[in-house]
């Protein structure tokens, strides 16, 4: 089925005619900074870099603070060849490099001769895979540097469907002398384990009538005699009925009157308001608190898709179609459909993570990376401020039919209370699954904001018999919050900043007292804060 696309020249025009100047100037400013920045890893940063005679650098995402400090993310191949752990943010002030933010250990590079081929490869991943693959597998060759010393490797990429019907883009990391499996990580990222034609747009303002926030206004398009679920002042991002099927982009969502769904599971606009809803609020949160224009910051909006599946319990963000979907749950019997407010921030969130710092999802990477996602999807409950859905630091709340608020996929305060996630950082940590490991960040953001606090208005049973003493790993109560205002800039900007795809928790540490020192100041209150907050989860 065809969806229905709006034109949106003149909008772009209008756009332009306001805003050109301010743009062009930016896009020098960061022009400037790239350009310096090549020239340092070219010359005085060279060594600093881990840089390799063949090795070649391109640009990505440029940062330049007030001061007119400049961080510049770069990725890096080496002949040709992606280097996988090789990415790095070079920071420098008037030509000056003030560090080096990266997870290479070694400027050596292997042979690039391989000893297994790519059908020995691709057969390795299959085996593993386990699935039949929806499209044909894909491989090349890499420098896989994730680990003590970078080797070549075949990278096999396998697309299939699981038997829960969450899609999977597996990446396998095979090792080109032996044959041995590296590494490997989904780029599907989970909430959970487990009529045709044009026409010229009218922004316009219409009421979601939702599941779980009551009566909201949602900004939504008017083309010819009907309103279509795209919100043109956050990018032209728009939602779709996936109607319980997996495969496509679904079908916008269009109405007579422009009033959506009736509170109700009786009505399919009614999520899809949620959805709708939830990520203009998370837009809203990182653009008025943290100065980001969209997930890629190129101010583009992205897809949502509501009604994947049947009964399928979760939701997730894919890099393939740059969109959210979400499913419907059991239909309310259970599990409502998983489009609560801090889910919907959630998985935006986990697309702003793959533009920025791209943290492997396995591992302690994959664990951050998790609890990225947590964190910002908390803070977007908070920015929301809705009467309907009380902001707190449990994910998901909302995402259990009976008695919502009561339960939780994950609990930031206290993890371990969803029977799985550990409160306090151990050497095992990252053998565990993304969403368990990612406990312990989870633990540490909340010392950070409140302090060793027993939260309260959690409901029976949850936080009713906690004490301080039950929330640190290290016995220090005294700990106390700096807020979520400011425990939440310090971690984007370390996550934008500082982060690079390898970053483990010792490197967090690192990153989120380096954020802390630009925003606050070494020695700082909050500085101190961070510090004494890792320190309470074991990470040190």
């Amino acid at each position: 089925m065809k969806v229905q696309s709006c034109l949106l020249s003149a909008a772009i025009v209008a756009a332009l005619a306001v805003s050109s100047a301010p743009a062009l100037a930016a896009g020098n400013a960061k022009a400037g900074a790239v350009a310096r920045a090549h020239g340092l890893v070219d010359g005085p940063a060279a060594r600093a870099v881990r840089r390799a005679a063949a090795d070649a650098f391109v640009a990505g995402d440029v940062v330049v603070d007030a001061n007119g400090t400049e961080h510049v993310r770069f990725s890096r191949t080496y002949r040709g060849l992606p280097v996988i752990g090789g990415d790095f943010v070079l920071h420098s002030r008037h030509g000056q490099v003030r560090g080096v933010s990266q997870t290479l250990k070694t400027s050596a590079r292997p042979d690039l001769s391989p000893r297994v081929s790519r059908s020995q490869a691709i057969a390795k991943a299959s085996a593993r895979f386990g699935l039949a693959t929806s499209t044909a597998p894909r491989a090349r060759l890499v420098v896989y540097a994730l680990g003590a010393s970078p080797v070549l490797a075949h990278e096999v990429m396998l697309s299939g469907i699981k038997a829960d019907q969450t899609p999977t883009d597996m990446r396998y990391f095979i090792d080109a002398r032996n044959g041995r499996v590296l590494n490997q990580w989904d780029t599907v990222q989970t909430a959970k384990p487990g009529p045709g034609g044009s026409c010229t747009p009218a922004a316009a303002v219409g009421t979601g009538k939702t599941l779980t926030l009551g009566n909201v206004a949602l900004d939504t398009v008017k083309c010819g005699t009907q309103y279509q679920m795209k919100d043109l002042v956050r990018g032209g991002g728009y939602t779709t009925n996936m109607a319980n099927r997996q495969i496509g982009l679904g079908t916008i969502f269009v109405d007579a009157d422009n009033s959506w769904g009736n509170n109700a599971l009786t009505d399919a606009a009614t999520v899809a308001a949620d959805a709708h809803y939830g990520v203009s609020r998370t837009w809203d949160y990182f653009k008025n608190v943290h100065g980001r224009n969209g997930i890629a910051n190129d101010g583009q909006g992205a897809l949502s898709r509501v009604h994947y599946g049947r009964k399928y319990v979760n939701a997730f963000w894919s890099d393939s179609c740059f969109c959210m979907t979400f499913g419907d749950g059991d239909n309310g019997v259970t599990y409502n459909p998983l489009v609560a407010l801090d889910v919907a921030g959630h998985e935006m969130s986990h697309g702003v993570t793959s533009r920025s710092a791209d943290l492997v999802y396995s591992g302690e990477s994959g664990g951050l990376n998790e609890a990225t996602s947590d964190i910002f999807g908390t803070m977007v409950e908070y920015y929301a401020n809705n009467a309907s859905d009380p902001a707190d630091y449990m994910i998901g709340e909302n995402v259990f039919a009976r008695n919502p608020g009561t339960m939780a996929l994950r609990y930031m305060f206290k993890p371990s209370l969803d029977g799985a996630s550990p409160d306090c950082y151990s050497g095992g940590l990252g053998g565990l699954d993304v969403h368990y490991s990612s406990g312990v960040a989870n633990h540490f953001y909340y010392l950070l904001a409140e302090g060793a606090v027993v939260p309260a208005g959690f409901g029976a049973g949850t936080a009713a018999n906690l004490t301080p003493g039950a929330l640190v790993c290290n016995g220090n109560t005294a700990i106390v919050g700096i807020g979520r205002d400011a425990a939440g800039k310090i971690w984007y900007r370390a996550l934008t900043t500082y982060m690079t795809s390898g970053t483990n928790y010792a490197g967090a540490r690192v990153a989120t007292l380096s954020a802390a020192t630009d925003l606050f100041g070494a020695g700082s209150t909050q500085y101190n804060a961070v510090a004494a907050a890792w320190s309470a989860v074991s990470v040190n």
